[in-house]
């Protein structure tokens, strides 16, 4: 049973290493920017980017960071699809977080 987990957490592991790896940190910054400023501005002022570099800042881990998006997306009431969700979150993490994905 401990190996199968290990196996399917090593699998997710490299799925999630690949899918992230082909992602568009361009297309991200543009829906980052197009849906999700407007909420940060309102919540840390400025660009609304201070909200990713602010000494308190909640997300810490690669997989947290995912989880957030989806649940901003969920929030905003957009319909991006998982290749948008992993645009996002490889601009935010090329940008800001530099977690090790």
């Amino acid at each position: 049973m401990i190996r199968l987990f290990t196996y399917i957490s090593l699998t997710g592991s490299l799925l999630l290493t690949s899918v992230t790896a082909q992602a568009d940190i361009n297309h991200g910054k543009e829906l980052h920017d197009s849906n999700c400023t407007s909420c940060h501005i309102s919540i840390q002022g400025g660009d609304g980017t201070g909200i990713y570099t602010r000494e308190n800042k909640r997300i810490e881990t690669y997989p947290a960071l995912i989880k957030q998006v989806k649940r901003c997306r969920d929030s905003l009431g957009v319909q991006w699809p998982e290749n948008h969700i992993n645009d996002v979150v490889k601009y935010l993490n090329t940008s800001f977080y530099k977690f090790k994905e």
